[in-house]
């Protein structure tokens, strides 16, 4: 006779699915939150385009080879602190020289 799973156990998985979804959205919104944050510094402090703070997180990114939501952690640190890693500030040297300084609004032009 073919066994019938303990309807427990079942109940059990009902439960753990969505608490696991509702766990990775959590950190996907912590993540966003994080991200969003050190773009928003980025444009402050690099006077860069607000559309190229993101691009900014993305070259240094890539070129320390961190993952994208570390780098923003990092840069979101140094704020606090005063100190990142070193291939973190010259990655985000060359990104900030790549995208340039926009213009700052009633500034002179040169």
């Amino acid at each position: 006779m073919a066994r019938v799973p303990h309807e427990a156990g079942r109940k059990s998985d009902r439960i753990v699915e969505p608490q696991q979804e509702v766990d990775q959205l959590t950190d996907a919104m912590a993540s966003h939150a994080v991200v969003d944050q050190a773009i928003e510094m980025i444009v402050a402090l690099g006077r860069v385009a607000p559309d190229h703070g993101w691009a900014v997180l993305q070259y240094v990114s890539q070129h320390t080879n961190i993952k994208f939501r570390h780098v923003a952690e990092l840069i979101l640190i140094w704020d606090r602190n005063g100190v990142a890693p070193f291939d973190i500030r010259i990655a985000l040297e060359e990104a900030l020289d790549r995208y340039g300084q926009t213009q700052i609004p009633g500034s002179a032009q040169q």
